[in-house]
């Protein structure tokens, strides 16, 4: 059994890998990010349960890739399943699996389950429900940084396992100035761990 309480086996078990990572999120990214909601999210052995994801659209002003590739967001344009790391504020960094090219979902929030450890070790708190309360958080709590950018999630050290469907409740997205109004955030209904309650 790992620290959370599910055997490492049950979390890598039916791991996402080659067509049906690229058949997972070659859709519209909406689709994606709700079906996302449940599914095991693990970074070297350490992770859980996706609780909040939010939607990108290249033709969506509030998204990176509104203006097309650059340096910084060339990983949003790349394939299906393709993860892109970027900083915010200078200091966190925030995790997004791309959908089709340019099209991506964030994840915002996630259900600690194995390697809570190391997650605690590193986020100086032993709260599990702020582990993983929001895009920064999840990644310090993982580990995640630009190192690990740019890279299809079916490598090393991602693995990411499909769920059941899940209860969604939608809202609109957090930190945005632009596009505000698009319900395109995405959590598990009545979960306790989320970056913040859905109005």
């Amino acid at each position: 059994m790992t620290d959370g309480g599910m055997t490492k086996d049950a979390i890598g078990a039916g791991a996402l890998a080659g067509e049906g990572l690229r058949a997972f999120f070659e859709r519209d990214a909406i689709t994606v990010a709700r079906d996302l909601l449940g599914c095991h999210l693990t970074v070297d052995g350490a992770g859980g349960r996706i609780t909040e994801t939010e939607a990108y659209f290249p033709d969506d002003e509030a998204s990176h890739s509104f203006r097309g590739p650059t340096k910084r967001n060339g990983a949003m344009f790349g394939r299906p399943g393709n993860v892109y790391i970027y900083r915010i504020y200078g200091m966190y960094w925030c995790l997004n699996f791309v959908c089709h090219p340019g099209s991506a979902v964030l994840i915002r929030a996630l259900e600690p389950e194995t390697g809570i450890a190391a997650m605690m070790e590193r986020r100086g708190t032993d709260m599990l429900t702020a582990l993983c309360s929001g895009p920064g958080k999840l990644c310090q709590a993982l580990g995640i940084d630009i190192e690990i950018n740019d890279r299809l999630l079916d490598l090393p050290p991602y693995a990411l396992t499909p769920s059941t469907p899940v209860p969604i409740v939608a809202g609109k997205r957090i930190g945005i100035t632009r596009n505000a109004e698009a319900p395109w955030r995405f959590g598990i209904q009545g979960s306790r761990y989320l970056s913040k309650p859905f109005r």
